[in-house]
């Protein structure tokens, strides 16, 4: 059975940093999605 590989404090932050990023652009897609259907729902509301 192979041990697995200790990761240095840098490998570590790295990661985190990468996963972070990852986290950001995921919220950045949210959010340009909700806004879409905001701007959608508003310009609905004043063609009535």
């Amino acid at each position: 059975m192979r041990r697995p590989r200790k990761r240095s404090f840098t490998d570590l932050v790295n990661e985190n940093k990468k996963q972070l990023m990852l986290d950001q652009d995921a919220m950045n897609a949210i959010e340009e999605r909700i806004d879409a259907r905001y701007e959608i729902k508003r310009s609905l509301d004043r063609a009535e």
